[in-house]
C-alpha cells in the first residue's frame, strides 16, 4: 500500500506501513459483555479517554450498542441517549472520536454532535450509511460481516484463506464506494464479529487472516486489525503481538495500556 492519509478531529492520519494507530474502546453499553470498557456517564467516558490518550491510544471507538448477536437491539432513540453525551464530552476536549454503530441515523447525529470517524459494523452495505458518510466527507472504517448487521449473523464460513476470501468481496464494494465519493476507507477484516460457530475454529482462523492481512492491504487502503476480546489476557496480548508483527495500519483494543507497551516494544509508535 502506498502512503495513505486523512484528517479526521483535527488530526492528520498517516498511513505508510511503519506505524500503528491504536484504537481505545469506550462502551456506553451496559450490557457489554467487556465490562472494563463500560462508562456509565459521560464524565467517566471522559476519564477513561484520558487514560487511554496516556498509554498512546490515538483514537476512541465509542459504542453504545452492543453488537453481540445475542444482545437486545436498541432503538436509535436509546443508543442516541448514551452516545451524544459523551461524544460532545469527548470532541469538546480534544478527542478523536469514532462511533461504532450499524444504524445511518445514529452515525448522521453521532456525526453533527462531533464524532469524526464511522465505524460501520454493518459493512457500509447500507445505501443510507453510504449517503450519511459522503455526506459528511468522513472517514469510515467498513467491517466484513456475513450478515446484513451484527445481530443477523450465522454460522461464519470456514475456508483455508479467509483473508484472500475477505479481500474478493471487499473488492467490488470498495470500488462502489469510490465511484459514490467515499475514499477514506479503513478496512476491517471483521474477526472480531460474534458468531454462533465453533469458537475454537473461528480463533484459529482468526490468526490465519491476520497472518495473510496483506491480501486485504492489497486492495489500497489501510487495514484496521480489531483485537478479539478472549478469556484469557495472554491470547488476546498474542493477537496484538501478531497484528503488529504483520504491519496493522490500526488496531482496536479493549486492553490500551498492554497493547500500548508492545506497539512500543515493535517500534510502531506514531511519530
Amino acid at each position: 500500500m502506498t502512503a495513505f492519509r486523512f484528517e479526521a478531529g483535527g488530526i492528520e492520519f498517516e498511513f505508510t506501513g511503519d506505524h500503528t494507530y491504536v484504537m481505545g474502546v469506550v462502551n456506553v453499553s451496559p450490557e457489554s459483555n467487556n465490562q472494563q470498557t463500560v462508562a456509565h456517564s459521560a464524565e467517566s467516558a471522559l476519564e477513561m479517554a484520558r487514560r487511554y490518550r496516556d498509554h498512546g491510544v490515538r483514537v476512541i471507538d465509542l459504542g453504545g450498542q452492543s453488537s453481540h448477536y445475542l444482545a437486545e437491539e436498541l432503538s436509535v432513540g436509546t443508543e442516541l441517549s448514551r452516545l451524544l453525551p459523551a461524544i460532545e464530552k469527548l470532541a469538546g476536549n480534544g478527542f478523536v472520536v469514532s462511533v461504532d454503530t450499524w444504524k445511518p441515523e445514529v452515525a448522521r447525529r453521532s456525526l453533527e454532535a462531533g464524532a469524526a470517524i464511522v465505524n460501520d459494523t454493518g459493512g457500509m452495505r447500507n445505501a443510507e450509511m453510504v449517503a450519511v458518510v459522503a455526506a459528511m466527507n468522513v472517514p469510515v472504517v467498513v467491517t466484513y460481516v456475513e450478515g446484513e448487521t451484527p445481530h443477523a449473523v450465522g454460522d461464519l464460513e470456514f475456508v483455508d484463506d479467509k483473508a484472500s476470501q475477505v479481500a474478493e468481496r471487499f473488492a467490488p464494494l470498495v470500488d462502489s464506494l469510490i465511484d459514490r465519493g467515499l475514499t477514506k476507507l479503513i478496512l476491517d477484516p471483521g474477526i472480531a464479529i460474534n458468531y454462533p460457530s465453533d469458537y475454537e475454529a473461528y480463533t484459529r482462523q482468526q490468526l490465519q487472516v491476520i497472518r495473510h492481512i496483506d491480501a486485504i492491504r492489497r486492495l489500497g487502503h489501510p487495514v484496521l486489525v480489531p483485537i478479539p476480546r478472549k478469556r484469557e489476557l495472554s491470547r488476546v496480548m498474542a493477537y496484538v503481538a501478531m497484528a503488529l508483527e504483520y504491519g496493522a495500519d490500526m488496531i482496536r483494543v479493549h486492553d490500551p495500556e498492554e497493547a500500548c507497551d508492545l506497539v512500543r516494544l515493535f517500534g510502531r509508535e506514531v511519530p
